[in-house]
């Protein structure tokens, strides 16, 4: 019976929020310097949308009434036809920050449907951040060709926040096996990269690889079930730590205890967990699909092969992780100034908070 309701009462929250949005959106008053309102997007400290809020948020302070611009996140659409059509009719500049789409291969539900609320916000927008370049083509096959501005801009992170142990202190492990490390929220429909990464880490270990995997982030009690049960299994437990959820602000800490970083996600656009391992000195691991290959470049990453398409999650194959989790260990010490390398001249969210303000401004000098 409960989950029959959920869904219906999420529903019918989610119908009240996007209702209000609608009145915050025809609300009389508009400031005459930067003053940003994010249609409805929260900000929080587990997942990408509500991440990217929190960091915006500091620099631009969100205003509900009297706002000069509105800044509009993909994944949170919940500014109406209507409310869109009010806002260009009170010339208020739309910015939006488009990250990936639905498609039939990881969204069981009407995924056409949630294309159509995204498309709104993506053909009314004054300016698009597109997060990748796989982004843009995404939005552009499942969304349609849209006519204004629209520029590539990936994700950032504060990388004096997110930064790598001292020399001093990769000196102090020497001796010690090397962590692989994945992160992130798992819930059931995501244990395809959990159960792929253990069996790759159980076959590079039976070829010699003497190394550790830690698990680090939400799982659902589901989830979490069948990783022990898998490593259980494969009698890996000694090599295999699950640590748990951790706050954003831990999350430094959560990196400087691995030295690989996991990314076997299928298509995934712009993933701020990819950035903020590099921002620490950790080289990727990673299935060359959706946007990461644009992020861990040369050194900084090394791709395992995978089908692509859109019908459905794929994973490299066993043979194909273990063999990628070996050879990165090889050449550790070089990917991992690589990594930081690429982070401080890629990823730096003193450059991507001034990318924003130069388009902010840019709509008071018309």
């Amino acid at each position: 019976m409960s989950s029959s309701i959920d869904p219906l009462r999420k529903r019918i929250l989610r119908t009240g929020w996007t209702s209000l949005q609608t009145l915050l959106a025809i609300l009389p008053g508009k400031s005459k310097t930067i003053a940003v309102w994010y249609g409805g997007a929260i900000a929080g400290d587990v997942g990408g949308p509500l991440v990217k809020v929190k960091r915006l948020q500091k620099y631009f302070p969100e205003t509900r009434i009297g706002y000069s611009i509105v800044y509009a996140l993909s994944n949170t659409p919940y500014l109406s036809s209507f409310a869109l059509k009010v806002l260009r009719r009170r010339e208020i500049p739309v910015v939006l920050n488009q990250n990936g789409v639905y498609y039939s291969g990881w969204f069981d539900g009407d995924w056409e449907e949630k294309n159509r609320q995204m498309s709104r916000a993506w053909h009314a927008a004054d300016y698009v951040f597109c997060q990748s370049k796989f982004c843009r083509e995404c939005a552009e096959q499942f969304l349609g060709k849209r006519s204004g501005p629209t520029e590539i801009l990936f994700n950032a992170v504060d990388i004096d926040h997110f930064s790598p142990l001292s020399e001093a202190e990769l000196l102090s492990r020497d001796g010690t096996r090397p962590v692989l490390l994945l992160t992130g929220k798992i819930d059931d429909h995501m244990f395809y990269r959990i159960e792929a990464t253990v069996r790759g880490f159980h076959k590079a270990c039976l070829d010699g690889l003497d190394a550790d995997l830690r698990l680090s982030g939400w799982m659902s009690a589901n989830a979490t079930e069948m990783t022990l049960g898998l490593v259980r299994q494969l009698g890996i437990e000694d090599r295999v730590i699950l640590t748990g959820r951790y706050r954003q602000e831990d999350a430094p800490d959560i990196y400087r205890a691995g030295d690989i970083y996991i990314m076997l996600k299928h298509n995934d656009p712009c993933p701020n967990t990819v950035i903020e391992a590099m921002a620490c000195g950790l080289p990727v691991l990673y299935s060359a699909s959706g946007g990461v290959p644009e992020l861990a470049t040369g050194m900084a990453g090394r791709a395992l092969p995978v089908e692509q398409g859109f019908d459905s999650n794929h994973v490299p194959t066993v043979q194909d992780i273990a063999d990628g989790m070996i050879d990165i260990v090889r050449d550790l010490p070089e990917r991992r100034r690589a990594a930081r390398e690429r982070a401080e001249n890629a990823f730096d969210l003193r450059k991507w908070i001034e990318r924003h303000q130069f388009v902010f401004k840019s709509f008071f000098e018309k």
